[in-house]
């Protein structure tokens, strides 16, 4: 959307990097609350913020514990994180990135997964052709989900294209994408299965033994997912870490317009550097795949 743009602090690579938001007056807003979920007044497409472009590594993330929310990279232990390449997949496989205002609600027990939310907006994997860039807000439509359960939590993967990919004509439920990008869902598939596995973790498990669900279930997550996030927002849910604070949703509990000017000027460096062994191989060994 030409209305929002982004607002890069630091250097990628680094602790400091942030990637802010901002509207068209150049006014600071929150890409978690301010965005709007629903592009079209049909509500058949949807904003994704884009987080991580496909290919790369470094696991970047809409900081929720941040006042306005920008993108920034994962730590663990003081250290950036970055997901290992599992042979035959390099870094991410499409691009990556969550639905503005939506929320997997800690505190509610999905009825089919029979595990609670993770806390943080639905996950989305952009399938088309174009290589995104960070912040970049894509208009999508939903294909169908995949439920992961990560430690104990549903973690949902909601898979879209971009309505502007040559393909998306074509693409308008699951069956599609097997369809027309055959082999695509078995690689989603083991690609969230194995991929802590060099970091000595177990293969990660999933609900409905790994299917994934068609258009209108994955439509009715986004929408319950709304629902919790206009709950989070309206102050009538435990934010449980969540910053809340947003500049455009007056009448929310977070609406704060003062904190716009707690934003940092635009203030873009150089990447830095990568460490080596980011680029290393690992060939994973399960009876799975």
């Amino acid at each position: 959307m030409s209305d929002f743009k982004v607002r890069q602090v630091g250097a990628p690579n680094t602790l400091e990097y942030r990637v802010f938001f901002e509207d068209g007056q150049k006014k600071p807003i929150s890409p978690f609350h301010d965005i709007p979920l629903f592009a079209n007044e049909a509500k058949t497409v949807l904003n994704m913020v884009v987080e991580i472009p496909r290919w790369t590594n470094g696991k970047l993330e809409i900081s929720k514990e941040e006042t306005l929310n920008p993108i920034k990279q994962d730590v663990k232990k003081g250290k950036l994180r970055y997901v290992r390449n599992c042979f035959p997949h390099h870094g991410y496989i499409w691009n990556y990135g969550a639905f503005p205002q939506t929320w997997e609600d800690p505190s509610a027990t999905h009825p089919d997964t029979k595990a609670k939310g993770d806390n943080d907006p639905l996950d989305v994997c952009e399938i088309g052709e174009q290589v995104a860039y960070t912040g970049q807000i894509k208009q999508v439509k939903v294909l169908g989900v995949m439920a992961l359960l990560d430690e104990g939590e549903t973690d949902w993967k909601v898979l879209v294209v971009d309505v502007n990919d040559p393909l998306a004509s074509k693409l308008n439920d699951i069956e599609d994408v097997e369809r027309h990008l055959p082999g695509l869902i078995r690689a989603t598939n083991e690609w969230f299965r194995i991929y802590k596995i060099p970091d000595g973790k177990p293969e990660n498990q999933f609900a409905f033994s790994g299917e994934a669900k068609n258009k209108k279930y994955a439509t009715e997550v986004v929408h319950e997912c709304n629902e919790a996030w206009k709950r989070l927002v309206g102050g009538q849910a435990d934010p449980a870490g969540v910053s809340i604070v947003n500049s455009t949703q007056q009448g929310t509990k977070g609406f704060n317009d003062s904190s716009i000017g707690n934003v940092p000027a635009a203030n873009p460096q150089p990447s830095g550097p990568i460490d080596p062994s980011i680029d290393k191989w690992f060939f994973i060994s399960s009876s799975s795949i």
